[in-house]
């Protein structure tokens, strides 16, 4: 057959190759480019950028802002810039895995309003600031397992704690953990915070959590467990039909005592804790040990003050008050008029349970009681503490005369009106005040016998009470 034109038959691609042609030809008409090395599959209406393994220093700038995934994974992005992903209002997955990121600029994420995954697992992130997720109101998953993260703070998941559904912590370096957020996660399904350093849950936490359905603690620090309603729900306890839940605390240090009977009573199919206290459960499972055993210790008090204290007005003194007993127990003190003392301007419990007055007045002669409290009951120790009043001395026989305006003080302060030369000469000045300071200046006068030493008196307005100074 001899060459003739070419007839649009021969120009037609093979059936194969029809839609590859039609998805290149779908993004050339927008006339937005795919970056290098990526995948963009536009379907619609929703289009797609796979970036993985492809080298990438940071977050290519010629991307489609109208993209609904964005998957930048495998690559060596070191940081997040303030513009990487602005106007991305349709964005709904982002992930940004194994990746070096160790810094994500404020406001990094403000346009994802419609983001519902964000996946920044596998990075080298030390910290989650507030600034940093603000804007994500629709998220639902949040993956920051894997990185080096030490510190949450308070604010930082404000934006989403009425939708997140999904939150990855895991295999960090987190101590802490701002509880009370985490409490108002009203539909969080998975808590996961395996493999940290975590040492306390603060009580009360869950109680709210009432669609949650894994809690992972596992290799944490905890020592012990406060009990949770939501733990007693998933038993069943309560009116409504218990919530499948499942949760982890093997490989924790756990202290097996009547603090964590709760959780030896749990029904689970997963129970691989083991004690690591105290030495006669160390290793044991829990299942394997009788509730009989784990027993608590009522508190013991081994060290206070002896039984009567004399101090003079004024001066500091410290009742001592230590107790032993497991769990180690809380030691409070009243004071003779019945108070519970804590810390003021003239009080402060020690942690080892001393109490130390700094400036005792009369109103503090009486009975002391020292209180140690544990799960186990409560033990009791009184201290009789007895001041003695600063002497008075006799007025010499040449004193002046008192003041005209009796019950007037006896401190004048620059500009007081009513305060003239002749009463200024003889009474007090008090200058240069601050909230923790104050000069007080008076008239050199002729020695009077039998003076030894000069009061200053004034009030506290912590608690009204008359403090001396010498």
């Amino acid at each position: 057959m001899a060459p003739g034109p070419l007839s649009s038959a021969s120009l037609s691609p093979p059936p194969a190759a029809l839609p590859f042609l039609l998805l290149l030809w779908a993004g050339a008409s927008h006339g937005q480019p795919c970056p290098g090395r990526c995948i963009c599959q536009n379907v619609a209406p929703t289009l797609t950028m796979l970036c993985a393994k492809t080298g990438l220093l940071f977050v290519p700038p010629a991307i489609d802002r109208r993209v609904v995934e964005l998957r930048l994974t495998d690559n060596f992005i070191a940081a997040v810039r303030r513009r990487d992903f602005a106007n991305m209002t349709s964005l709904v997955h982002l992930t940004l895995s194994r990746n070096t990121i160790g810094q994500v600029a404020a406001g990094a994420f403000a346009d994802l309003r419609a983001l519902r995954a964000l996946h920044l697992d596998s990075n080298r992130l030390a910290e989650v600031r507030g600034d940093q997720l603000r804007g994500l109101g629709n998220l639902r998953h949040l993956i920051l397992g894997n990185n080096q993260i030490r510190r949450v703070e308070s604010a930082a998941f404000d934006a989403f704690l009425s939708t997140v559904e999904d939150l990855d912590l895991s295999y960090n370096n987190l101590e802490a953990l701002p509880w009370e957020a985490v409490g108002q996660m009203v539909n969080l399904n998975t808590l996961t915070l395996d493999h940290n350093l975590i040492d306390h849950i603060a009580e009360g936490t869950f109680v709210q959590l009432h669609k949650l359905v894994r809690l992972d603690m596992t290799s944490n620090r905890l020592h012990k467990l406060p009990p949770d309603g939501l733990f007693l729900r998933s038993q069943g306890t309560g009116p409504k039909p218990p919530t499948p839940l499942t949760v982890s605390f093997g490989g924790n240090p756990l202290h097996c005592n009547c603090e964590l009977l709760w959780l030896r009573r749990l029904t689970r199919e997963d129970d691989l804790e083991t004690c690591a206290t105290p030495e006669h459960l160390t290793d044991r499972y829990f299942w394997s040990i009788p509730e009989e055993e784990f027993l608590c210790e009522p508190p013991l008090i081994t060290r206070q003050a002896g039984g009567r204290a004399l101090v003079v007005e004024g001066q500091a003194v410290s009742l001592r008050c230590r107790a032993v007993g497991d769990p180690e127990p809380v030691v409070h003190w009243v004071a003779p008029d019945g108070r519970l003392l804590g810390n003021s301007s003239r009080t402060r419990v020690r942690g080892d349970g001393t109490l130390d007055v700094t400036i005792t007045t009369l109103r503090d002669s009486g009975t002391f009681t020292c209180i140690a409290s544990n799960a186990a009951g409560e033990a009791t120790a009184p201290v009789e503490v007895c001041v003695v009043p600063l002497p008075l001395m006799a007025p010499p026989p040449a004193a002046p005369p008192p003041l005209t305006e009796p019950g007037s003080s006896d401190i004048a302060t620059p500009g007081r009106p009513g305060a003239n030369e002749s009463t200024a000469e003889r009474r007090l000045v008090a200058a240069d005040l601050t909230s923790n300071s104050v000069l007080i200046r008076w008239p050199a006068q002729r020695p009077v016998p039998g003076i030894r030493m000069y009061q200053v008196q004034y009030n506290s307005s912590a608690d009204d009470s008359l403090v001396y100074r010498h």
